[in-house]
């Protein structure tokens, strides 16, 4: 199935072979073992590592109940009459169609999709860079799109991209759509990162945002047995990153182990410490050193709540 479609959900692998996601995901670790395939995504692609990036319509059908949690979390720290930019992407798309409601809202985007779900939204105002457009993901990209954004200042900026890390930030496997993201980024107050849980842990090769730039992460829950996920949300929180996790009776906020550090940065300003998000309520998961058991007792605690 890889190989016939470049990449496959673990879901749908599930139905196919009628049986548990569980075994699948550990038969998909025996066949990446092999070199057969690589895990990204909620899902497995062709080998590549990280150079390699799935189109749009393999992206499309990977996770896309987590995305669809996470844009509609994303979507409520948006206010009326607000002006933002939101970069290309699956789970960018989606947030569109839920901006498609907010009165006044201006959306400065490179996203032909995104674009597109906005376009016969009464009073939203879609304001489209240049460039070249690049097919694999309906996205323009290149200088012209990087200097239509020179001297632009909006309040937000929503991305998303290929692999999220404490020690790297957000990255992506491709050089010119990298760039552009740096580009929204200067021209944002705040950054907002959507990454559903399979993308937290993975790197790929082009740094778009460092882990200090970021504002907030909109993520979804985490299953018990990954703990991966579970320590590099505990990690970015550490950093001073705002963790808005979607799914159960509402949103959770990861809290640092330490007080927050404000940092000067040259391009987007950091909100304060203090000011928690639209929807966010404190936790206690994943405050302390645990091994893999004491991890997943959390994460379940967290979906109690």
């Amino acid at each position: 199935m890889v190989r016939a479609n470049g990449a496959v959900s673990l879901r749908e692998l599930a139905r196919v072979v009628q049986t548990s996601e569980v075994t699948v995901r550990r038969d998909v670790r025996a066949l990446e073992a092999e070199g057969l395939l690589d895990r990204r995504h909620g899902g497995a692609v062709l080998p590549g590592g990280f150079t390699r990036e799935s189109g749009f319509p393999q992206k499309s059908h990977l996770a896309t109940a987590e995305k669809t949690a996470i844009a509609d979390l994303a979507a409520s720290f948006v206010e009326e009459g607000e002006a933002i930019v939101v970069g290309a992407g699956t789970t960018t798309q989606e947030l569109a169609r839920r901006l498609a409601r907010v009165p006044g809202l201006t959306v400065v985007t490179n996203s032909l999709l995104v674009a597109q779900a906005l376009a016969h939204a009464n009073r939203v105002e879609v304001v489209m860079t240049g460039g070249t457009l690049r097919g694999s993901n309906y996205a323009l990209v290149g200088s012209g799109a990087e200097q239509s954004l020179q001297g632009l200042r909006v309040s937000r900026a929503f991305l998303s991209g290929s692999g999220l890390t404490a020690e790297r930030g957000l990255s992506t496997s491709n050089m010119l759509s990298a760039s552009v993201d740096r580009a929204l980024v200067q021209a944002a107050a705040e950054v907002v990162v959507l990454a559903d849980h399979t993308k937290l842990g993975s790197d790929t090769m082009f740094q778009t945002v460092p882990t200090d730039v970021i504002t907030r992460l909109v993520t979804d829950e985490p299953p018990a047995h990954d703990d991966r996920a579970a320590t590099e949300l505990q990690a970015l929180a550490d950093q001073g990153v705002q963790i808005a996790v979607a799914g159960g009776s509402g949103s959770d906020a990861v809290p640092p182990r330490q007080p927050r550090r404000d940092v000067s940065l040259p391009g987007p300003r950091r909100v304060q410490a203090g000011s928690a998000g639209a929807g966010l309520r404190a936790t206690s998961v994943l405050s302390e050193p645990a091994g893999a058991e004491q991890r997943a007792a959390r994460v379940a605690d967290m979906r109690r709540r």
